[in-house]
């Protein structure tokens, strides 16, 4: 999994910059542009980022509503306990111990709540844990559970990437056990006849925007794995984590720029020359990396600097699903803060059909109230609630502008948020009577502040049919221009991070990261 694939021009051309400083310009301070700036800082190059937004971190953004400050995305984060992927990835860099988290309580790292026959479950960490918690409403299907859980630890175990294990170059997204590339759906279906046990056994599917027959085996068990394994969450703003990364690239020699993004990428015969900004910088460098959504890269170049196949198949990749949110404040001392998320379907069999408009939405949503700098004894002070989204259902406002979209999206808006907040005070009878304010957020507002196509919180679908379509290569047809960031593999707080890691390779040549990590993270 996660192959890439090093041109041999590259490879010359880095050869004959061995003697200086190689020069590298990063579009985009997301998540992947911030770790892949990080890497190569701390590796030796000059590194520039360039962010359109007046803040940077991408879906790790905060800001600031009546008093409080709000995450912009529902942070829990696997691979961040101690030994976990990511927490090597973040020791390697220097920030591991300077993460504010709090891990979720091992006995209940989620609850599942199904409206339809109004039965609640609860998912406890690590592989017992897990079995366990659902054999309680399951009895008769231990078997299945533990060979599920059994084959969902394997596949994730198959992958070295993942693992952080050097790669011998054989083990690419096709190998692996016949699971790994069959749907998911399919999948959990070998384990288990009952209905209700499947929907439950994908209740993560909000969090990759899963497809009924498409959404492939090995996204469903790689993202389990992380929360079998222990979840935790940013204590305070999750922008403190983006602030640390950037803090790895100055204290190495580079620079982050916020607020002043790229309008034009130069490029002729299969080489960049120079980004332009919208305040009319031009920078140079040996090597560009693209952290934004491919087919906003498209708009940003001329058409022929990539063929026209290339841009066709970009153009032709499904999005998964956008969003709609609240961020709400708490009146004080109204309700308590809850140590782990919860989901709230309305029904078993719907639980695959977030992307599909003929659905009455929402068809659930995603529940947690943050952490805050004070024990997890304390009441909560605001809360989030994200609901998946398909983009149809804003299609109507696609082409207006922050704060210009009319009375009616306004409407709309307060129309959702009512809808939605109907369906909380189901999980939480009285909810209603705990809200100080509210601020709503939409597909159109992640599309506008993340550059997303069509406002995906998770990138291009992957589709088991067709899984080449979605695999995108880190290297380019452009010698100098390599892509970082959800699209390319893997979405999320996990696989990002490790894709931002090939692209790093394809500059310094395979597992040369990888060793890096393991050799710092072995002399801890």
């Amino acid at each position: 999994m996660w192959s890439t694939y090093y041109s041999l021009p590259l490879q010359i051309l880095l050869r004959g910059m061995s003697e200086r400083r190689r020069s590298i310009v990063i579009i985009g301070a997301g998540l992947g542009g911030l770790f892949t700036g990080a890497i190569l800082a701390k590796e030796g190059f000059e590194v520039t980022v360039l962010e359109k937004n007046a803040t940077i971190g991408g879906g790790l953004q905060s800001f600031r509503r009546f008093g409080e400050t709000f995450d912009t995305g529902m942070h829990v984060v696997g691979g961040m306990r101690p030994g976990g992927n990511i927490w090597r990835i973040c020791r390697y860099l220097g920030i591991a111990d300077k993460v504010r988290l709090m891990d979720v309580d091992d006995d209940c790292t989620d609850r599942l709540f199904f409206a339809e026959d109004r039965k609640s479950y609860t998912i406890a960490q690590g592989r017992e844990g897990f079995v366990e918690s659902l054999t309680r409403h399951f009895p008769h299907e231990r078997e299945g559970l533990e060979r599920y859980v059994d084959a969902v630890l394997r596949i994730a175990d198959s992958t070295d990437l993942f693992n952080l294990r050097p790669s011998t170059g054989t083990l690419s997204l096709f190998s692996g056990s016949s699971d790994f590339l069959m749907a998911a759906t399919d999948f959990i279906a070998q384990f288990t006849s009952d209905p209700k046990l499947r929907a439950v056994l994908a209740y993560m599917n909000p969090l990759y925007g899963g497809r009924p027959g498409q959404t492939p085996a090995y996204v469903h068990a790689i993202i389990s794995t992380l929360y079998i394994h222990g979840a935790s969450r940013f204590v305070g703003a999750s922008s403190h984590f983006a602030d640390l990364l950037e803090e790895v690239i100055t204290s190495n020699g580079g620079k982050v720029v916020k607020g002043d993004g790229v309008e034009w990428i130069e490029a002729k015969d299969r080489h960049v020359d120079f980004v332009r900004t919208k305040k009319g910088i031009v920078y140079t460098a040996d090597h560009y990396i693209s952290a934004i959504h491919p087919c906003t890269l498209l708009r940003l170049m001329d058409e022929k600097a990539f063929p026209k196949a290339f841009r066709e198949r970009l153009n032709s990749i499904p999005n998964a699903h956008s969003a709609f949110s609240l961020f709400i404040k708490l009146k004080p001392g109204t309700f308590p803060y809850i140590n782990h998320s919860e989901y709230y379907m309305t029904r078993y069999a719907d639980v695959w059909n977030f992307s599909r408009t003929d659905r009455p939405w929402p068809l659930g949503f995603l529940f947690m109230t943050p952490p805050e700098e004070c024990s997890a004894s304390c009441d909560a002070s605001k809360a989030l609630v994200t609901a998946p989204m398909p983009f149809e259902m804003v299609a109507q406002w696609e082409n207006t502008t922050v704060g210009h979209r009319g009375s009616d999206y306004e409407a709309w808006k307060e129309e959702k948020a009512a809808a939605l907040l109907r369906q909380v005070e189901d999980l939480h009878p009285g909810f209603g009577e705990c809200i100080e304010a509210v601020n709503t957020a939409s597909p159109l507002t992640i599309r506008d502040f993340y550059g997303a196509k069509d406002g995906t919180i998770c990138g291009f679908s992957k589709d088991c049919r067709n899984i080449a379509l979605s695999q995108l290569p880190v290297v380019t047809k452009i010698d100098n221009l390599l892509l970082t960031g959800q699209n390319n593999n893997l979405h999320g707080f996990c696989g990002v991070p490790l894709t931002a890691i090939n692209a790093c390779e394809a500059l310094l040549g395979m597992n040369y990261v990888i060793n890096k990590i393991n050799s710092c993270t072995a002399s801890q």
